[in-house]
């Protein structure tokens, strides 16, 4: 037997159906809305594959593609255009592409006996692919958070639009400290996120105070510690290109990126505490302490580990290109490192705190209600 959806339900089905649809059709037509010339390939053969040698002495494979492709935008639009793409096996800074791959393309014209139209490619485009897993990303979070996880999409969606205007900001007004901007950031980011998914209730509370008493006072640890050491051992080599002050740019990134983390802890504390105070009302503060600081041990290294991991992540490429040139280990370390372990020693110190604050945060807003009642 089919379920029979009510009313409600079918309104809400029905318009994420229409959204999909909506933006599948759109990524798929959207040819006109890019400034760059957009071919579909529609043939691929190779020409000649040649063996080559890198500069540290591997064997690699040459392979040239002779393309045919349609243009599908611009004054150019539905004529065949012949391309041309280098690639290695390695794949490290060239790619194969395959008939049926949407690509940028710059054009040329060839005026030999018959005008022939020809371009190099630029970049493959992609975005029918990050249409595709964001809406991965939906279903799942809708499929099993269900309310929740819709208003963890709202939050999410305006977070990054907040994020997206706060950084706008920021370049377009360099006078403004970048700091109280981040700050500002946070507050929003954590009020947002936590009501969102927990509602207006006292554990909702409970986790933003926690969330944002960690966070501010585990960046001015941060802070004095950096100052103290005038930052020796940080190298900001990564941030050379900037206009802006990189120390100002660095401590942003610890800001923001520690936030997820705390706000982790501090929800999971709150939740927790509050679970088994409305399980037995009568438990005394000294036991709902004490189960608190023992869930926290529980999660606490966890968390700091997927922190640590997720920061030196980004900095593996390097890692192996360093290693792969005999580069010494204490230099390479230093230099592709330092940045990801003191933004990982940061979230730590934060993850930690938040710990305590959480507990003692949501006893007080837990004596608060039973002196309601």
């Amino acid at each position: 037997m089919f379920k029979k959806f009510t009313r409600k339900q079918l309104v809400y089905y029905t318009i994420l159906a229409f959204c999909f649809i909506t933006s599948v059709l759109f990524v798929n037509h959207n040819y006109s809305l890019y400034n760059r010339s957009i071919a579909e390939i529609t043939a691929i053969s190779i020409e000649e594959e040649t063996p080559m040698t890198d500069r540290h002495g591997n064997e690699d494979l040459l392979v040239v593609q002779q393309i045919e492709a349609i243009v599908k935008n611009g004054i150019e639009k539905g004529q065949h255009v012949q391309l041309t793409n280098e690639y290695s096996y390695s794949g490290a800074f060239d790619q194969a592409y395959r008939v049926g791959h949407e690509v940028f393309i710059q054009l040329e014209t060839t005026t030999r006996d018959v005008p022939t139209l020809t371009g190099t490619i630029t970049d493959l485009k992609r975005d029918k692919h990050v249409v595709l897993i964001a809406w991965i990303f939906i279903f799942a979070l809708l499929l099993i958070g269900r309310r929740s996880g819709f208003f963890a999409i709202c939050s999410f969606v305006i977070n990054v639009l907040i994020l997206s205007f706060a950084l706008d900001v920021y370049i377009k007004h360099s006078s403004i400290n970048l700091l109280l901007i981040c700050g500002v950031c946070i507050l929003l980011f954590t009020c947002i996120s936590l009501v969102f998914v927990s509602g207006f209730t006292d554990k909702t509370y409970a986790a933003i105070v926690a969330t944002l008493l960690s966070t501010f006072l585990s960046l001015a640890i941060t802070y004095v510690v950096i100052s103290v050491t005038s930052g020796n051992g940080l190298r900001y080599e990564e941030m050379q290109f900037l206009t802006r002050p990189y120390e100002l740019v660095f401590m942003g990134g610890l800001f923001i990126g520690s936030l997820g983390a705390i706000m982790d802890i501090a929800i999971t504390m709150s939740s927790s505490i509050f679970a088994l105070y409305d399980k037995n009302p009568t438990i005394s503060l000294k036991a709902l302490r004490s189960s608190g600081m023992a869930i926290g041990r529980e999660i606490m290294g966890t968390i700091t580990n997927i922190l640590f991991f997720a920061y030196i992540s980004g900095a593996l490429p390097m890692l192996i290109l360093s290693f792969k040139n005999a580069t010494p280990l204490g230099f390479t370390f230093s230099m592709n490192l330092s940045l990801e372990i003191a933004r990982a020693l940061a979230g730590g110190i934060g993850i930690v705190l938040t710990i305590p604050i959480g507990v003692y945060t949501t006893l007080f807003f837990i004596t608060r209600k039973k002196d309601r009642l």
